[in-house]
């Protein structure tokens, strides 16, 4: 079931959302400073192409450093990529297929908001994570 809603997601709504966080990333790049938002970008873009089966977690040793990209991050790529997500989950929850499409899209908006400090891990390891 994972695989046949990864392949709906990715003709409907993952291509074009994994275009926007590629392009964020590169701008990103461009600055010495900057390019852990970019590499940030870029681990977002592959889990948007292939969500289902996968969850975003924690990292304990995130910091305040993260915290503060964060913030950064929110303020030049976060908002317009949530935008993004609004704008494609809405017409994804008009057809009945594409409702666990949209809340999924609508899953991603704090992954968008606040990436650092976060990391992707199948759905199976995803409470192994706090019994470190």
């Amino acid at each position: 079931m994972k695989t046949l809603l990864n392949v709906i997601w990715l003709v409907f709504a993952g291509a074009w959302l994994a275009l926007g966080y590629v392009a964020a990333g590169i701008v990103c790049c461009v600055l010495i400073v900057t390019i852990p938002f970019g590499i940030a970008s870029f681990r977002i873009a592959s889990y948007v192409l292939w969500p289902f089966g996968r969850t975003v977690v924690d990292k304990p040793t995130a910091g305040a450093w993260s915290t503060i990209g964060n913030v950064i991050w929110v303020l030049v790529a976060g908002i317009w990529l949530a935008i993004g997500h609004v704008a494609t989950a809405i017409p994804l929850f008009v057809s009945i297929i594409g409702i666990p499409m949209g809340i999924a899209n609508l899953k991603l908006i704090p992954v968008s908001l606040v990436p650092l400090g976060k990391e992707i891990v199948p759905t199976d390891r995803a409470f192994a994570a706090y019994g470190r």
